[in-house]
């Protein structure tokens, strides 16, 4: 099976959309032997040759500043699209609404190969941060909505995922397809938790929390600064790590600061930066006793399974979609969105960490979900829609105002693609009979010159007997 995979973004960026793409790349390769095509907009820093599979960088503007370190793709360059499709895929994967979808729209229309979006993340509360204008947002999202109904079949990493969907006027249909976890099921020796955490006042018995992902205040990180100042003045001790980078960092640590949590003789929260490492993510996962996570922000909190897969237990918020699946006190905890309701969970939980234990090894049995088990649930259905897609059953899409400027783009590319292709042949032709004239040219040159040397042996021949003549 040939599989164009698509997103708004690739290394060198790396971010959790990034990583479920290339593990559907990895596992979809290693274990069915899957033929893999990625497509991305190019980045300045990107090196694209690294790969086991083509990746097509295609040319993109920066937005950097206004979408906190991504680019906007031109899916428009013809001779990038006319790559992906030229690679005849059967599937059209795209993890993206923006510019992959439209690249995956013009692919369908070259190729006939049904698309297949998956939903990822809240992107109107991105696109709202960077528009700023009511207006310009609004249609921005309305146009990502019209994309995403143009696709085959729609997924959505949870259920609350597809309701956000619906609720941005979505009409179609969707299915859940979760996410898995590229972290080995278990815990890390604690030799090398030890080395990794070293150089950070983390004392043993000391209740430690930890939070990994996006420094970025809408997935609810005030709220954890809050609930640390009530549990730090009822006298409980305790150490809260943040690992990631954000826009909004500098200005959570200063908000630790102002709150008398870092600083000083006696700081009880650090930030470490981004770790890219997955080894080292892992030990920060064993060495914590509780992973805090109460964002309503994420539609699936892949880190709340990254957690688990470490025997690690969360405390999330209630009816958010990273807490599907959680049962409260058996594999995870569930809270009021509050920092009060964290404060008063976090006092109870450092009374009896032995539970708190208890309860991340629950997670570890009962939540965690490998990329092994996900990949074949995809791969599966993906067999379902290329098999629907051969005798004309798939569902009808809803039709879009962009729909006829799609075909007339895509036909408008598919003739510059026969046009290139032609004087690419012509050229090659070209080549080839000025090479073969060289060659005659060379050879009779080389003809010319063995003669010349013969009759100047001839020559000298004659030359010899004439002057012995005049000698006798």
């Amino acid at each position: 099976m040939k599989v164009c995979l698509l997103n708004e973004s690739f290394p060198p960026v790396i971010d959790g959309v990034v990583n479920v793409m290339m593990n559907y790349a990895d596992y979809m390769m290693r274990d069915y032997g899957a033929e893999i095509e990625v497509g991305t907009p190019k980045y300045p820093d990107g090196k694209y040759d690294d790969y086991p599979y083509q990746v097509v960088a295609y040319p993109s503007f920066d937005t950097a500043a206004q979408t906190n370190g991504y680019r906007a793709g031109n899916p428009l360059v013809g001779k990038a699209v006319s790559k992906l499709a030229d690679f005849e895929p059967d599937i059209i994967h795209a993890h993206g609404p923006a510019s992959a979808l439209v690249v995956g729209r013009l692919v369908r229309e070259m190729t006939g190969a049904p698309i297949v979006f998956t939903y990822h993340t809240k992107y109107d509360i991105d696109i709202r941060r960077a528009a700023k204008i009511n207006l310009i947002a609004d249609e921005t999202i309305k146009a990502m909505v019209g994309n995403i109904e143009a696709c085959d079949e729609v997924w959505t990493v949870s259920d609350g995922a597809g309701q956000s969907l619906k609720a941005l006027g979505f009409q179609g249909d969707y299915r859940v397809m979760n996410n898995g976890v590229d972290f080995a099921k278990g815990r890390v020796d604690k030799e090398t938790v030890d080395k990794v955490t070293a150089g950070y006042d983390l004392p043993e018995g000391v209740p430690m929390f930890l939070y990994v992902g996006r420094i970025i205040n809408y997935k609810n990180l005030p709220l954890i600064m809050d609930a640390l100042k009530i549990l730090a003045d009822s006298g409980q001790d305790f150490r809260m790590v943040f690992v990631g980078k954000g826009p909004d960092k500098e200005i959570l640590e200063q908000k630790a600061v102002e709150l008398g949590l870092m600083g000083g003789n006696a700081p009880k929260v650090f930030f470490t930066g981004p770790i890219y490492d997955r080894d080292a993510l892992r030990a920060w996962n064993t060495r914590a006793d509780l992973f805090l996570f109460p964002s309503t922000f994420d539609t699936n909190g892949l880190v709340v399974r990254e957690a688990a897969a470490c025997g690690l237990a969360s405390i999330l918020i209630k009816d958010s979609c990273a807490a599907e699946g959680i049962t409260d006190d058996r594999n995870g905890f569930i809270i009021e969105e509050s920092a009060e309701a964290m404060a008063e969970i976090l006092k109870r939980l450092c009374g009896d960490l032995d539970h708190v234990h208890d309860v991340g090894q629950h997670a570890m049995d009962e939540i965690y979900l490998s990329w092994e088990e996900c990949v074949a649930k995809a791969y599966e259905r993906y067999q379902y829609i290329l098999a629907r897609n051969r005798i004309g059953a798939m569902p009808h899409r809803k039709e879009q105002m962009t729909d006829n400027m799609v075909k007339i783009v895509a036909k408008a590319m598919e003739e510059e693609n026969k046009v290139r292709k032609n004087v690419r042949e012509g050229l090659t032709d070209m080549r080839s009979k000025a090479l073969t004239m060289m060659e005659y040219t060379k050879a009779g040159i080389k003809a010319l010159d063995s003669q010349k040397l013969r009759w100047e042996d001839i020559a000298e021949d004659l030359w010899t007997e004439t002057e012995e003549l005049f000698k006798k």
